[in-house]
């Protein structure tokens, strides 16, 4: 048996878990280091309530990255993500008393999501704190369920803070969604599962938010297939666990917006964090344009819709951090897929500009009759697609007879890019094309402010 500790018939004593009430705030509870018997026996007690998901290979991702690409389709629970998984397992492990009380937890979505359901399911009372910035989404499922629903808090930490309040007022039974180790438990599951349908894999790449699912995962997978790799990726926006790993404990971290906004957690857990530290081999950031990018690659190649969150551990193959994988084996847990559909259009977009498939350019052109047209005629003959276009005069400082032109237009790839920026340049119009990202960003507006006084002091950008 592992080092946990935990009440027999109750939900496990750890940090973040269990029954709170005044006295216990002033009892220092030691983090617990989950282990691979409490994962076995989260497998055996979850399993006839809990989706079996698919696990199957990618044609097109194995072909386009080099290594054979299995995907393991968590979003295909009912709630939308693997957080089914914790939720039984720690509902089941209530006393009654607890389960007559109820439970509560703080969460933006899918813990929510994944305790209503089982909690109505089981007959236990559930309340859930989400913050201002919960998806709408998530927020009406959770009441489709039953759930008494709670917006409390501008983002996580207050919510939870919050939901504690309650923790004392009502005798309410708190379940961290990430840190309690019956959850981790649960989560760990994942990897039990994927070892079974890819048995002879090389490696694992898993989505970092509190830390939960990668400590579970890393478990199962380092006591049964120790030379598994086990590797884990978070939004550079939000990247809780690598500063943990740097400081050496759990610290606090800034929590940027970030497409992954079921990633964005400003304190990881600590029996996660105790229960991963030493068995994870890699950590890797990725920034937001590689994100968008795996979004859109899943909704695209593999007609599946999967959020920020579930896409990272792919957007880090597609921006090429993990070289040593080519030609291994390879699982990615698409962690769930509860994303609003006007951020999935936005996410798409993101992923199209990223992918060189939607670019933005300003040019010169005449302010005389018909001047747009020789723009538009390139582009048409070129078979680029204008998605916007804006025609600005009053705010420029050169000659009053030539005018700029914003546009916006979709291409092919690439390549078609360049060569429609080519036939812009060779067509008599002074073109600027913005690259994807914010810094770009940021340049493209400077730069363009200089494009009718001829080349910068950088020249024309191809």
């Amino acid at each position: 048996m592992s080092t946990k500790q935990e009440k027999k018939g109750g939900p496990s004593v750890g940090v973040g878990a269990g029954l709170k009430s005044p006295a216990a705030k002033s009892v220092k509870i030691e983090p617990v280091d989950v282990g691979f018997d409490e994962v076995a026996g989260a497998y055996h007690r979850i399993r006839g309530d809990i989706l079996r998901t698919a696990c199957d290979r990618s044609h097109y991702l194995s072909k386009t990255l080099g290594m054979d690409i299995y995907l393991k389709r968590e979003y295909q629970h009912e709630s939308g993500s693997f957080k089914e998984r914790g939720a039984c397992n720690a509902l089941h492990r209530l006393d009654p008393e607890q389960k007559t009380r109820g439970v509560i937890a703080a969460s933006a979505g899918n813990h929510a999501l994944a305790l209503a359901r089982h909690g109505k399911r089981m007959g236990i009372p559930v309340t859930v704190v989400m913050p201002t910035v919960a998806p709408m989404t998530k927020v009406n499922n959770c009441r489709e369920y039953g759930a008494r629903v709670l917006i409390n808090g501008k983002h996580i930490v207050e919510a939870k803070d919050y939901a504690e309040k309650l923790v004392e007022e009502e005798g309410l039974t708190y379940i961290n969604g990430y840190d309690h180790p019956d959850i981790i438990a649960g989560a760990g599951t994942v990897g039990w599962e994927a070892l079974e349908q890819v048995p002879d894999l090389d490696a694992i790449v898993v989505p970092v938010g509190g830390a939960g699912l990668i400590a579970g995962i890393a478990v199962v997978v380092k006591t049964l297939k120790p030379d598994v790799q086990v590797i884990g990726v978070e939004p550079k926006l939000c990247a809780s666990y690598t500063a943990s790993l740097g400081a050496g404990k759990v610290v606090d971290h800034t929590a940027g917006a970030t497409l992954a906004d079921g990633l964005a957690v400003p304190r990881i857990g600590e029996n996660a964090f105790l229960t991963a530290k030493d068995r994870v081999d890699k950590i890797i950031c990725v920034d937001e344009s590689s994100i968008a990018l795996s979004v859109l690659r899943l909704t695209e190649m593999e007609k599946c819709v999967v959020e920020g969150g579930g896409a990272t551990g792919l957007a880090a193959l597609l921006a090429g951090e993990c070289p040593e994988l080519k030609g291994k084996k390879v699982v990615l847990p698409l962690c769930g897929g509860n994303i609003d559909i006007t951020v999935l259009g936005r996410v798409i977009e993101r992923g199209l500009a990223a992918d060189g498939r939607l670019l933005r350019f300003v040019s010169t052109v005449s302010d005389r009759p018909g001047g747009i047209n020789g723009v538009t005629k390139i582009l048409s003959e070129q078979g680029a697609s204008i998605k916007e276009i804006f025609h600005e005069r009053a705010w420029l400082q050169s000659n009053v007879y030539n005018v700029q032109i914003k546009c916006v237009i979709e291409v092919i790839d690439r390549e078609h890019g360049r060569r429609v920026h080519q036939e812009l340049i060779k067509g008599g119009f002074p073109t600027l094309m913005m690259n994807s990202g914010d810094e770009a960003g940021r340049e493209f507006m400077a730069e363009s402010q200089d494009l009718l006084g001829g080349l910068n002091d950088k020249g024309w950008r191809a």
